[in-house]
Formats: C-alpha cells, sequence, structure tokens
C-alpha cells in the first residue's frame, strides 16, 4: 500500500458533509446549495448534437495524443483567445477535464526519488494541488493569500534555500476561491524565479472564460509569456476546460498547452496513464472550442446573477466583487466563524456554503480561509435572488 495515500486531508465536502449531518434546517425552505463549483446552466444543444452524431468514437480506441483535429480545435482557441502566434498541436495535449491534468502532471515534473522537493501552491487553494504533491513524493509549500497582500501569492518573503527546493508551483488565476486575476508584473516574477531556480510552472485557468466585463479578458499565462518575450514557454503548462467554459462538467474535457519538451513527456506518461478522451466526447470537444457564442451568453447569465445577489446581500453582508470566477469569497460577521456562519445558515435559510477554512491550510502562522466562507453562484438567476433574499434575512436576524 502506499503510504502517502495516509497524508491525504479529508476533501472539503467530506468535511462539510460531517459538519451539518446532525443540523435540522428550517421546514419549509427547499435547499440551495451553493457550496461547490458545479455549473448548472444548461448544455448548449449544439454540443448535444454533436455528441449523439459522433456516437461511432465509441466503437474505437482513442490516441492518448487526441485527434488532429482536436488538438487543432485546441490550439486555434488557445491562439485567438490570448492572442498568440506559432501555437500549433504540437504546444497542446487533450485533458479528460483539466482537473486529471492538474493531478497526472505532478507525476511527470517531479523524481519520485527527490526527497527535498516541494510544490508551491496557494492557499486558500483548489486541494487537489496538494494531493497531487503529496502522492508523487513531494511537500507542499503554502503562499497565503489575504486581503493583506491584495489576495495575491507574494514571492517575497520565501527563502533562497526554500525556492532551491521547488520543483513545480502551482499558480491560479483566475482564482479558486478568490476570483483574483494574475497581472503581468505578477507573471513575470514567477517567471524570473521559474528561470532562477528552474522549477517549472501549472497554471490552472479553468475559470478563464468566466469574467463580468466583457471588454477585459483575463490576462493567461501564455499571453503573458508571449508579451515578455517568451514564445517558447519553457517551464510553462496551462491547463483549461469546458466544464465551466461550456457547461458540460460532466464531458470531462480540458487541454494542456504550453512547452512542447514538456507536453512531450507528458504525452509519453499519458500513453501509460490510460486517460485518452473518447472520440465522441473528442468531436463535442472540438465543436465547442470552436463556437464562442455560448461563451458570451454564458457570461451574460453570471454577471446577471452576481449583480443581482450583489444588490440584494451587500447591505447586510459586505461582498467584493471578483475579478473572475463564479464564487463570492466573503468574510464572516463580526464574531462569527466560517464553520459556525455556515452551520446556522444550514439551520435557519437552509442553504449551504463552503467554509473558508476548509479550504485552506495552517501556514505561516494563520489560516488564510478562516472567517471567509465561499459562495458558489452557479445555479439560476431565480435561485441566486432567492437565495441572498434568504441570506439577508438571516444576516438581519443576527
Amino acid at each position: 500500500m502506499n503510504p502517502r495515500l495516509d497524508l491525504l486531508l479529508p476533501y472539503s465536502f467530506e468535511r462539510l458533509r460531517k459538519l451539518l449531518a446532525a443540523v435540522t434546517p428550517a421546514q419549509g425552505m427547499r435547499h440551495i446549495n451553493l457550496s461547490i463549483g458545479e455549473p448548472q446552466h444548461p448544455t448548449p444543444p449544439f454540443i448535444l448534437k454533436a455528441l449523439t452524431d459522433n456516437l461511432d468514437g465509441l466503437a474505437r480506441y482513442p490516441l492518448s495524443a487526441g485527434s488532429d483535429a482536436l488538438r487543432d480545435a485546441i490550439a486555434g482557441w488557445v491562439s485567438r483567445r490570448h492572442g498568440l502566434a506559432g501555437l500549433t498541436r504540437e504546444h497542446v495535449l487533450p485533458l479528460s477535464g483539466s482537473r486529471e491534468g492538474l493531478f497526472s502532471i505532478a507525476q511527470v515534473l517531479i523524481d519520485p526519488l527527490d526527497a527535498q522537493a516541494l510544490v508551491v501552491s496557494p492557499n486558500p487553494f483548489y486541494q487537489l494541488y496538494e494531493g497531487a504533491a503529496l502522492l508523487a513524493g513531494a511537500t507542499p509549500y503554502y503562499l497565503n493569500t489575504t486581503p493583506d497582500n491584495g489576495l495575491a501569492m507574494d514571492w517575497s518573503g520565501v527563502p533562497a534555500d526554500v525556492l532551491k527546493r521547488v520543483r513545480v508551483a502551482y499558480v491560479c488565476s483566475p482564482g479558486n476561491p478568490t476570483g483574483t486575476v494574475m497581472g503581468l508584473d505578477a507573471w513575470r516574477e514567477v517567471f524570473a524565479l521559474s528561470d532562477q531556480y528552474g522549477f517549472a510552472v501549472v497554471s490552472d485557468e479553468c475559470y478563464s472564460e468566466i469574467y463580468f466585463d466583457e471588454g477585459n479578458a483575463p490576462l493567461g499565462s501564455l499571453s503573458a509569456a508571449a508579451q515578455l518575450g517568451r514564445s517558447d514557454y519553457r517551464n510553462l503548462i496551462a491547463m483549461g476546460s469546458l466544464s465551466k467554459r461550456s457547461n458540460v462538467p460532466g464531458m470531462r474535457s480540458g487541454f494542456a498547452a504550453g512547452d512542447p519538451a514538456l507536453m512531450k513527456k507528458f504525452l509519453l506518461y499519458r500513453t501509460y496513464h490510460g486517460c485518452a478522451m473518447s472520440g465522441t466526447i473528442q468531436a463535442a470537444s472540438a465543436a465547442a472550442w470552436n463556437d464562442e457564442a455560448h461563451v458570451v451568453e454564458n457570461r451574460r447569465l453570471y454577471r446577471e446573477k452576481f449583480d443581482a445577489f450583489f444588490d440584494i446581500v451587500n447591505p447586510v453582508l459586505a461582498l467584493t466583487r471578483p475579478e473572475a470566477a463564479f464564487y463570492y469569497w466573503t468574510r464572516t460577521p463580526a464574531g462569527m466563524s466560517d464553520e459556525d456562519f455556515t452551520v446556522r445558515l444550514f439551520e435557519r435559510a437552509h442553504i449551504t456554503v463552503l467554509p473558508g477554512s476548509y479550504l485552506s491550510r495552517d501556514a505561516h502562522g494563520i489560516n488564510p480561509g478562516s472567517g471567509f466562507v465561499r459562495i458558489a453562484l452557479v445555479s439560476t438567476v431565480d435561485d441566486a435572488v432567492e437565495a441572498a433574499q434568504r441570506i439577508r434575512a438571516f444576516c438581519n436576524d443576527l
């Protein structure tokens, strides 16, 4: 048995279930779940049609590298979205969802015999980064993202002897749970440290297409690299997903793009990993990457929800509008822990949110998620409005 399995901590939603297991919610109110970031907008009909039109793909083993049509569609979308020239199918690989890629890339980039290996992660964070590091034989090193540092990964306090041990840095922009977007200066700093200390940068960009200013798309790592004269994308892998962009979380479709040398090693690993995407899913994925109209409409729905929720809740619970993604990351009322707020909100308003401390680890003297909750506005506008009204009433009664 792999002894490192014992290092894995319970997943945040497992902890949430235990927290609320003995709590009886208010009667007469239907449950509204704002805890999990599962997109619930309808899947676009043209994607469903592409699936059913290509069911013959189920009759053949798919290639680990994916079809040329899919890789070209991914490369084309990445190039259009990020203003890149010269990006080809050699720079990209399809993934069975970005989650699968974010986990498995650690197996490629980390020497399991390297007892000194560290993996940098933001804190709060997507718990998969931690699990990927631990099961690859490395130790996580957390960079706290707090209001005091602008919710950004602050590298200034990382000692040189720590940086020398870093093999991989996970970054997430737009961030989960804060919605913070990294600017060009932040990318310049990360790339400079990568060059100096030789670590790989894995950029989780699964929320890149959920933003609120239609004329101001979030800067991506590949675009930042190109602007900084790094068109070889050395030591950089960006990962994206159709789950949020196209409302197909069950399709499990995403991509990795970046350094061709790393892509070559990643493909070698994946031929053994056994995660090749079905030909049926590949065809539907190519159709999704080649269409942008449904993504614009998706963003319109999120803007409508976030605006309505803010107007109702902000007078009683201070909200900060995120730059992107579909979460509000908000402090709990004074004197209430994030767990206490979560329990009482469920009990009195039958609404589930996620305690911020469940998305964080104690590091450098604090738990940066403590005293915050994550609110996921992934359902309908009507659900968002009803939830906002209940939360406002709940806060008024405190």
